[in-house]
């Protein structure tokens, strides 16, 4: 509680309680829009409007214009002035002593001036205008808040700073956070530079005309390269073909560094690789849309494709088409999947990619019970259609959620989409979710339900979702545009979404084949080949783990593949030449037909060899070479990213929460990393119980062992949270023959400090252990573990972390 704020919220309440419109606000101390709009109608009652509202609009902003500037000794009207006073306050202005409002003293002249100053206006002589008194009055910061950055602080600065004056601009935040505030403002300012005569933020005619002739190109300057420049900013990061990140900064001169930055970000949204500020790089900067007329080869509709629609949409271009597997009762749009349809989509060519929708157009269409029973409908439905495991169904979130309806419970999306997850897991994960909606929607579910792919809808740019966010990182269908085909006599309606190539849709059903039976059958002629080579029993299967390992996992002579010789040993030359000769080559990757993620055969099979080779100490809370080829040796060369990424994440909580085998995040100890830990620690599991390598396999991917892997393997390796944390502690410290030789590997010639080193600094050990606790909560996390569980156990965390840091001590001590 803030008792100046408390004063404000107590003043306004009891001078304008018996006005007409007025709307009292919570006496809370604590600042908002209540409070905010309570000091509008306020501010309005002295302006003599009435009844008052709960809005500063057009008629509120003249009449305070006609007041002409405020500043130090005006006193016309004490109340009015003290409306303004308070408003200061509640943004964390000292804007006048207590008991002194009403007065334009020195000390209020000093708070305008610091505020002028922090919105990027010059200070001048401390006064206030009516779009200063406008700004105050809402609740926009004008410091960097949390997650915002310094850098985009100095943008919107400069925006209000050059643009302030201009009719039609508002001032805009200056938090260091990019909003759909600052788009618009963005969109203000360069609409004045194109010479626009009326501004109004929106992307319409006269401003793509604009842009189509101003073309930039390495060597540009001037005011136009700086807000295509801050656009390149907004919209950073963007992704490279291994989804890491790439970033630029604000710069006023086209250079090669903006170019080469470009040209990732238009290979990410599969725009033509110029290099240059062209026309459809200008449009997808700045609308979720972007150039809606540019090449698209996917699309959906709620129209069946018939074969003559299926043999348009070959000839013009287009590969995969969206299709619903569901029209509710009551519907007379009639969309749903017709019989044979289908087949006549593959027949042409094309794939499919199936879509979900029950209503979902308004906030109480969300819920977690409702979730649940979409997901079961939409199992079963799909089921019904034949769609192969793996497949992703896209859920959808027709209409413009605010982050409030995102977040809340029990009625909001993301609660909703828990409830599709437990679903589909229910029935054996037998299909992926995805979710369609605005970029913010898309984001959000992704990072808090791992939906698989993102079907962002694009064309609805007028959506608060789709102002202030980059396109998510694992989007999938962008749709741009709704069109109207004609072909021949029969015309329907057409979507038109740009495809990212994730997602190719299905290009067949009833396959009983699985994704992963192919790379089954080359482990089976893998151990037919060990067995004619000559090895028998387990050896066999140590010598399939070897070939797909050797050409990563095993040369000693390359400098960054001797930690891995030294932990696991060589490999058998003699079979990898048997192989080679009759043809076999290393596997790198299969599709798992469980999350439907590409994982690394080589890293998975370099992992089983390793825990086949040392099997996992007695004391679960230890760990050996074994981890090291697996979970602790992918936490070894993450503790070294978080320790050259601390400038970004001084919190290493933070960074693993962020970066820790999060789905769909690109990371040194990726989602598909620990998929690969867990599969090849359960598949050396198996072979160590007598299992052939064949049958660990089969059992995993063909049966049900991949939908318990996380699980399986926690349990198995672990049994509890506190034996992990005390696991990876000592993976990270502990004296041993293997682990000392793999952290310096992995972590010191990677220019880290070590673990050990960096506890005993001031602040270390607790941030080391806020690190193994990331790694404890990545394992929860991806178990799936219930809330009152993870609950009770951060309840005993702080006691857990006490305890240690005093054995630390007396250890010390010792």
């Amino acid at each position: 509680m803030d008792q100046q704020v408390l004063r404000a919220q107590k003043w306004v309440n009891e001078k304008y309680k018996s006005v007409a419109g007025y709307q009292r606000c919570p006496e809370d101390g604590r600042s908002g829009w209540s409070t905010m709009y309570s000091l509008t109608m306020g501010l309005q009652h002295e302006l003599g409007i009435s009844p008052v509202v709960a809005s500063f609009g057009p008629g509120t902003y003249s009449r305070v214009a006609a007041l002409g500037e405020i500043g130090f000794g005006w006193d016309k009207n004490r109340n009015l002035l003290a409306c303004i006073q308070f408003g200061m306050w509640c943004k964390g202005y000292w804007a006048v002593e207590p008991e002194s409002e009403g007065w334009f003293t020195g000390v209020t002249r000093d708070a305008v001036k610091k505020l002028r100053s922090n919105m990027g206006l010059p200070e001048g002589d401390g006064t206030l205008n009516a779009k200063i008194i406008k700004a105050i009055l809402n609740m926009d910061a004008y410091v960097v808040v949390a997650g915002g950055s310094e850098e985009i602080r100095s943008i919107q600065q400069w925006l209000n700073k050059d643009y302030w004056s201009k009719s039609a601009y508002n001032i805009g935040p200056t938090d260091g956070i990019y909003s759909r505030d600052v788009q618009k403002s963005l969109m203000i300012a360069l609409q004045y530079e194109l010479g626009i005569a009326e501004p109004n933020g929106n992307y319409g005619p006269a401003t793509q005309a604009g842009l189509r002739t101003r073309t930039l190109d390495q060597g540009a300057g001037g005011t136009l390269t700086k807000i295509f420049s801050a656009a390149c900013v907004f919209n950073s990061p963007t992704y490279d073909d291994e989804l890491q990140e790439v970033r630029t900064s604000w710069r006023d001169t086209f250079d090669a560094k903006l170019a080469e930055w470009l040209r990732a970000f238009q290979k990410f949204n599969r725009l033509s690789q110029t290099g240059k500020g062209d026309y459809q790089t200008w449009s997808q900067l700045l609308v979720s849309m972007g150039d809606p007329d540019r090449p698209a080869t996917g699309s959906d509709t709620r129209f069946e494709i018939t074969a003559s629609r299926a043999k348009w949409l070959k000839d013009n271009g287009f590969e995969v088409v969206g299709r619903y597997l569901y029209d509710p009762p009551g519907s007379t749009k009639d969309k749903e999947i017709k019989p044979g349809e289908l087949e006549t989509i593959f027949s042409h060519g094309l794939s499919v990619f199936p879509i979900y929708q029950d209503n979902a157009r308004e906030l109480s269409d969300f819920t977690y019970q409702q979730g649940y029973q979409h997901g079961l409908n939409a199992h079963q439905l799909a089921s019904g259609y034949g769609f192969n495991r793996g497949t992703t169904i896209y859920f959808a979130v027709d209409y413009d959620a605010t982050q409030e309806a995102i977040d809340s419970e029990p009625q909001g999306v993301v609660a909703y989409f828990h409830g599709v997850q437990a679903a589909l897991a229910s029935k054996g994960k037998k299909y992926n979710h995805g979710v369609y909606g605005s970029r913010n929607v898309c984001i959000n579910v992704t990072n808090k339900t791992f939906a698989r792919y993102s079907f962002v809808s694009g064309m609805s740019w007028g959506f608060s979702g789709n102002l202030g966010f980059p396109i998510p990182r694992n989007w999938s269908f962008n749709q741009i545009k709704e069109f109207k085909v004609q072909n021949g006599t029969d015309s329907f309606d057409l979507d038109r979404d740009v495809s990212s190539g994730r997602d190719r849709g299905a290009s067949s059903i009833s396959d009983k084949a699985k994704p992963a039976d192919d790379f089954i059958a080359y482990v089976q002629t893998l151990y037919d080949l060990a067995g004619s080579y000559g090895a028998s029993g387990q050896k066999r299967s140590q010598l399939v783990m070897e070939y797909i390992r050797h050409h990563e996992y095993g040369d000693k002579d390359t400098l960054n593949k001797i930690g891995w010789w030294y932990l696991i040993g060589g490999y058998d030359q003699g079979f990898v030449n048997y192989c080679n000769d009759r043809g076999m080559s290393v596997r790198k990757s299969f599709k798992d037909p469980f999350t439907g993620y590409d994982l690394g055969a080589e890293h998975m099979m370099a992992t089983a060899n390793a825990h086949l080779l040392t099997d996992q100490p007695s004391n679960r809370k230890g760990a050996n070479g074994g981890d090291v080829g697996g979970w602790a040796g992918d936490l070894m060369t993450f503790w070294s990213d978080w320790r050259n990424s601390e400038k970004e994440y001084a919190d290493p909580l933070a960074f693993c929460h962020d970066r820790l085998a999060v789905p769909g995040v690109s990371s040194s100890f990726g989602f598909e990393d620990l998929i690969e830990d867990a599969d090849g620690y359960l598949i050396a599991r198996a072979v160590r119980n007598n299992r052939t390598i064949v049958d660990a396999v089969k059992d995993h991917y063909q049966k049900d062992g991949g939908l318990r892997r996380f699980n399986n393997y926690f349990a198995q390796r672990w049994g509890n949270a506190t034996d992990c944390k005390d696991s990876a502690h000592n993976a990270l410290t502990a004296s041993d023959t293997v682990l000392g030789p793999g952290r310096k590997q992995l972590i010191s010639l990677k220019g880290a400090v070590l673990p050990a080193v960096y506890q005993n600094a001031p602040g270390g050990f607790d941030k080391l252990q806020r690190f193994e606790q990331g790694f404890v909560d990545a394992l929860l996390a991806r178990m799936g573990m219930e809330k009152s569980k993870a609950a009770q156990y951060r309840a005993n965390h702080e006691a857990f972390l006490k305890a240690a840091r005093s054995r630390a001590a007396r250890s010390a001590r010792d």
